[in-house]
């Protein structure tokens, strides 16, 4: 019989690691379990939150409603030709897990984004990337179960309304679909992205470029340059990347000949906001239990003890000196709860 647990704890399921509580908890491995815990808060008239690996959200208090961690497993072929294979993964895979058996089976498209944490639900509500890839390169489409009516729904690649760090799933549809499965079309001979950053000088330290070593190069980069959330709490990349017009990086690059950025169009080009962070003086600065981590400012880290409001003002008073400083306005990636 499927247990919904009360008074359950939220620290093992956010990377934070922010002490709190939910008052309902539904560890949903099956459609029919999400289904069970959505009627459940439907009949006690609880709102639904929704929780996977909790590597991108930060929780600011205890959630009164009903926490469901999607946590369905399998990774189904569906649809195989000479040029693409298509699976349903569940939503409960781990993200890494799910490129590791992509990788193995000489399928491409997703290992420049090796060694993200979380589960594979989340992949479309943010759109992960790295390294000049993003998941909407290979979602197919997602299916999910809307909680108003407790509809089977399904959304192709178009109608997901994938943007940079971006959905329609932190938009029209926020907080109104639980995702149970995502549809990923991989194909079998994969075209190689190694342009961006040192990513071609690392792996020309494991020999040829292919799927294997471009994995291998991913996750070295990975754990040098971000901290691992099981000894600091973290969610990765605190803020986006600020995308600027051609007349404002101009006028940037007269003040600051050396700052970096990456043409994405004759139109726009990307600022790292660790650069811009860093120049602020946020770098390695430590308030109270939380800080900006000392290796990669892009990294907000919960020393032991911060709350999530604690990290929240840390985040903001970084955006108010990069405003300030450079007038660019720094939007959070993480998702707040």
């Amino acid at each position: 019989m499927f247990v919904i647990k009360k008074d359950i704890s939220l620290k093992p399921y956010n990377t934070f690691g922010l002490d709190v509580g939910a008052k309902y908890f539904a560890k949903a491995n099956t459609v029919e379990k999400v289904l069970y815990a959505i009627n459940f808060a439907s009949y006690n008239k609880l709102s639904v939150y929704v929780i996977g690996g909790g590597s991108n959200i930060i929780v600011t208090r205890d959630i009164e409603g009903v926490v469901v961690n999607p946590s369905i497993q399998g990774i189904q072929l569906q649809e195989e030709d000479v040029n693409f294979m298509t699976f349903r993964v569940g939503a409960g895979v781990a993200w890494d897990k799910f490129v590791e058996f992509a990788v193995n089976n000489n399928l491409g498209g997703v290992e420049n984004l090796s060694g993200i944490p979380g589960y594979v639900g989340a992949a479309p509500i943010q759109n992960i990337g790295a390294y000049g890839v993003e998941a909407k390169d290979t979602i197919f489409k997602v299916e999910g179960i809307e909680l108003a009516t407790r509809k089977f729904v399904e959304l192709n690649n178009a109608e997901c309304s994938f943007g940079y760090r971006d959905s329609i799933f932190k938009k029209e549809l926020k907080g109104k679909i639980i995702i149970t499965h995502v549809w990923f079309k991989l194909p079998t001979k994969p075209s190689f992205n190694l342009e961006y950053g040192n990513l071609l000088d690392e792996i020309s330290q494991y020999g040829g470029v292919n799927l294997q070593n471009i994995r291998k190069a991913v996750v070295s980069i990975r754990k040098h340059k971000l901290p691992d959330p099981t000894i600091i709490g973290n969610a990765g990349s605190f803020f986006k990347n600020p995308v600027v017009g051609p007349d404002a990086y101009i006028h940037l690059k007269k003040i600051y000949p050396d700052i970096p950025a990456f043409k994405i169009s004759d139109d726009y080009y990307k600022i790292p906001a660790g650069w811009l962070i860093e120049k602020a003086g946020w770098k390695g600065k430590r308030i109270g239990s939380c800080g900006v981590h000392e290796r990669q400012a892009l990294v907000l880290v919960n020393y032991g003890g911060a709350k999530g409001s604690d990290i929240l003002n840390l985040a903001s008073s970084i955006q108010t000196s990069v405003k300030e400083l450079f007038g660019i306005e720094l939007e959070m990636e993480v998702n707040v709860i």
